[in-house]
């Protein structure tokens, strides 16, 4: 019983043209080479971009902990030496002096000294180290606030109201002021762990992108290849490959090894309806040209035979027809609760006449006629049934029966003959396409198509099909296809 489906629209091969003609040889490798250069300068630049917003985040965290440190240490300095000239007593001012050049120099201070604020804010003297009044804020110092600061140069500086004895009039205020060594002197340690990180980077990327790209490259090629038409080249599975990179390429051999098939399919197909379509046509040929040359001994006769071979012939494009419609899901649908015994009925009804011409018994199954409520399409499933019988016909050695049952949990249509039996290893396959089984014995042969239809139009309805052989001493067959049983159940609609 040939099997076969519709060839694949020629789409697809003006597509494999179109990739034929666009691929070049070396392409795969040239691309491999932007791919690699792209993925290793793209490493380094995460490198060095890392090393870079580090290095910049390091400093300014280490600048702002520096001068918070030194700030806080000039202020306690600043408050200690204070305390100490004012509870000093009898200091002349030389020697007031000497010990202020003493304390300046023990502490590495820029500048240590004290000046006058008058009660109007303005200072006696020079506040040192380039400090203007501003910095140094008189209103918080002639409320008895210590003040305490940075210049831009990362000088800091504290300023100490202190009463010195015999001070006079207006406040007398501690400057102390001490240059902060800049941790940018840090900054080529950071250069060279940068560096450092950029080479190991260039050879880390490196290595990365020839590991990355050349199961790519494979890849490419071998697509590249497929495109051209050598449809069995393959793309080599390494075992140390990546899970991702293996998967890619079984999946580029499993696409292949199914275009192989598909190719082979295609030309068993056109084989297969060739030799369809020559038969009643050579048969329309013969008998008309003997009409008209007046040969034909019984014209009724030989109208007869071209009448029977153009409904043949008829039902072999219809056939193309629905299944190029349902490949290109163009077909309709009108799922609703329908009697699938009713249904059934109808078409057993139809195929009388032809089953008696055919020398065959066309039964219906005992307790078919109680309702059986499914959701489905009627017009498709009288066709799914007469594909069956139809089917079963071409096969069948003396009779073919159909059967439905069906509750509230199942719904069933079946059509059953008692010609030659399934193989074992081919029960599985009766329903694809483009496969040819041989069922020997049978008698008569069929468009060949039938079974894909059934297949395409259950699934559309959410229904299974399936065969089941052989059911005695190793002969008879039966198709099956489970409907979706309707709420309705023993209601008829």
């Amino acid at each position: 019983m040939p099997i076969c489906r519709s060839p694949p629209s020629g789409a697809s091969a003006t597509a494999w043209d179109d990739a034929a003609g666009d691929h070049r040889p070396g392409r795969a490798d040239v691309g491999g080479d932007v791919v690699r250069r792209r993925l290793t300068v793209a490493l380094i630049a995460l490198v060095v971009g890392t090393v870079a917003v580090t290095s910049i985040g390091s400093y300014v965290l280490i600048r702002r902990a520096t001068v918070s440190t030194a700030q806080q240490q000039l202020a306690t300095e600043a408050r200690a030496i204070s305390r100490t000239f004012a509870d000093r007593a009898g200091l002349t001012r030389l020697s007031f002096r000497k010990e202020l050049a003493v304390v300046a120099s023990a502490g590495a201070f820029t500048s240590v000294r004290f000046v006058r604020l008058a009660p109007d804010g303005t200072f006696s003297g020079e506040l040192g180290a380039g400090l203007t009044p501003a910095q140094v804020r008189p209103a918080s110092l002639l409320a008895g606030r210590q003040v305490t600061g940075h210049t831009a140069s990362l000088l800091t500086y504290s300023a100490v109201p202190t009463a010195l004895p015999s001070a006079g009039a207006g406040t007398r205020v501690l400057v102390v002021s001490r240059q902060i060594r800049s941790p940018v002197n840090g900054i080529g340690y950071f250069g060279w762990i940068g560096l450092a990180a950029a080479v190991a980077a260039a050879l880390v990327a490196a290595a990365l992108a020839r590991r990355f790209t050349r199961p790519l490259v494979a890849a490419v090629d071998t697509t590249g290849r497929i495109a051209a038409g050598d449809l069995d080249a393959t793309v080599p599975v390494r075992g140390h490959e990546d899970p991702e990179f293996a998967r890619l390429a079984e999946s580029i051999n499993t696409m292949g090894a199914n275009l192989v098939r598909a190719r082979d399919q295609e030309r068993q197909f056109l084989m297969s309806v060739s030799h369809e379509l020559r038969t009643p046509l050579t048969s329309i040929r013969g008998y008309s040209e003997a009409v008209v040359d007046g040969t034909a001994e019984d014209p009724v006769a030989a109208a007869g035979v071209i009448s029977t071979e153009a409904r043949r012939l008829e039902r072999l494009v219809q056939d193309l027809l629905d299944l190029a419609r349902l490949d290109a899901d163009r077909f309709s649908l009108e799922l609703r609760d329908l009697d699938a015994a009713e249904v059934v009925r109808q078409v057993v009804g139809g195929f009388g006449p032809r089953a008696a011409a055919l020398g065959l018994t066309l039964d219906l199954a005992a307790g078919s006629e109680r309702p059986c409520p499914v959701v489905a399409d009627g017009d498709r499933v009288a066709q799914i049934v007469a594909n069956l019988v139809e089917n079963a016909a071409s096969f069948a050695r003396s009779r073919v029966v159909v059967g439905v049952t069906g509750d509230a949990s199942r719904a069933v249509v079946w059509v059953e003959d008692d010609g030659p039996g399934i193989p074992e290893d081919q029960r599985t396959r009766v329903f694809d396409r483009h496969v040819t089984s041989d069922r020997a014995g049978g008698g008569r042969k069929g468009s060949g198509l039938g079974l894909a239809i059934v297949r395409e139009l259950a699934t559309a309805m959410g229904a299974a099909v399936h065969a089941e052989s052989p059911l005695v001493d190793g002969a008879g067959t039966r198709m099956v296809v489970e409907f979706r049983p309707s709420a309705a159940t023993g209601r008829v609609p």
